[in-house]
């Protein structure tokens, strides 16, 4: 079902359409020299995870201005494959990446690697690997604690706990979950598909998207065992055939911004932090009306603010902007901004919210827009910087 190298996400299809031409005129791998790093003020980091496949080899690293919103030339910062999905450690001495193939040490299953940081030049070390227990693993997060890493495997429809060591290095795994069943639509879910696991606001449990079954999972977490145990209630259910990606919480943690891939919509959840339950308030599209091309969604995030929702439209080739209702949750469209490029999977708001970086994995480019705080509406700061195949995208400052 799957090589053993996975190409471009060729299970998750979107159409592509034509580059911007004036972000094509652009383009430069050089388009900005290193930015000047004073000693007092550190440096930014701007991590991109790729798909291996033609001129990619790995992880990347670009330094980023947050005074400019420049980027400089990728560098390769460490050779591994299918990178698809990166987490950064708070003390930034740490990296982890799922490995999103299909095959590892024989069996089918992915894997997840663990590199030490050199805060220098960003470059990274291999510490070790495991298995993630089932194929295609895409998306992984860290405990707040910072002692375990959560793995949801798309190919496999599972999910995995994987403690870390004192040193960083991986331990074996100490929990894995087979999800069984399938969902409305007899393509994209005909069985589990893992896509998205990370912890709660009130750090006592965790929340999984499974794309395949139309279902957010919710867990509690006993820390002591490294396992996660069913919740009460075991899930959230959004609209059939919606297939549930990724999700981001309000700033208060009230409610839960939910992507789907397959209708190309946000669920809204009203989520009681209390009892861990979840009740669907709203559903809304990420489009413009009257759009009909191919399109899905990828990525979603909540500005720092707490205002607005972005949301990548691969097809349409956008970010769709969204205001936040602060009294009720819900959303209201309040525009697109083009990304220059093809087939935008994951973004990242930098801290300060003065910046958004869009990966567009379609044309090999990386995107830089300024953000404005008061609309929520973004703007191209500078050249289209090349990225082969960029996934995902982190940031971490070194001071």
């Amino acid at each position: 079902m799957f090589p053993n190298i996975l190409a471009f996400d060729l299970t998750r299809p979107a159409r592509l359409i034509p580059l911007v031409a004036a972000g094509c005129a652009a383009l430069s791998l050089g388009a900005f020299a290193t930015p000047a790093r004073a000693a007092d003020s550190g440096w930014t980091a701007a991590y991109v995870g790729t798909y291996t496949q033609g001129k990619s080899k790995g992880i990347y690293v670009s330094h980023f201005d947050p005074k400019t919103g420049s980027l400089s030339p990728l560098e390769l910062a460490a050779e591994t494959p299918n990178p698809s999905f990166l987490a950064v450690s708070r003390n930034r001495r740490h990296l982890y990446a799922v490995n999103e193939i299909s095959t590892y040490e024989g069996k089918p299953a992915g894997s997840v690697s663990a590199f030490t940081v050199d805060p220098a030049s960003g470059k990274l070390t291999l510490l070790n690997a495991q298995t993630s227990g089932g194929p295609g693993p895409c998306h992984l997060s860290l405990d707040t604690d910072e002692k375990r890493l959560f793995v949801a495997n798309y190919g496999g429809g599972s999910f995995e706990v994987i403690p870390i060591l004192a040193g960083g290095a991986l331990d074996k795994p100490s929990w894995f979950l087979q999800q069984h069943g399938s969902g409305l639509n007899p393509q994209r879910q005909e069985a589990p598909h893992g896509h998205f696991i990370a912890m709660d606001p009130s750090a006592r449990g965790v929340l999984a998207c499974d794309l395949g079954l139309d279902k957010v999972f919710m867990f509690d977490i006993d820390r002591a065992k490294n396992v996660l145990l069913p919740h009460d209630p075991p899930f959230a259910q959004v609209l059939p055939g919606a297939g549930p990606r990724h999700f981001a919480y309000g700033r208060n943690g009230r409610f839960i911004y939910v992507v789907n891939e397959l209708n190309s919509t946000v669920a809204v959840l009203k989520y009681e932090k209390h009892s861990g339950s979840a009740e669907l308030i709203q559903s809304i599209s990420t489009l413009p009306a009257g759009f009909t091309g191919e399109t899905s969604c990828a990525e979603i995030a909540v500005h720092p603010n707490g205002k607005f929702v972005y949301a990548s439209n691969r097809g349409h080739d956008s970010l769709a902007i969204f205001s936040i209702n602060t009294r009720d949750g819900k959303l209201t469209l309040v525009g697109h901004q083009p990304t220059l490029g093809k087939n935008p999977r994951h973004f990242e708001i930098h801290p300060s919210g003065r910046w958004i970086i869009a990966a567009n994995g379609g044309s090999n480019t990386l995107a830089v827009f300024a953000v404005d705080p008061a609309s929520g509406l973004l703007s191209q700061t500078g050249p289209l910087v090349e990225a082969p195949i960029p996934v995902c995208v982190q940031f971490a400052h070194f001071p």
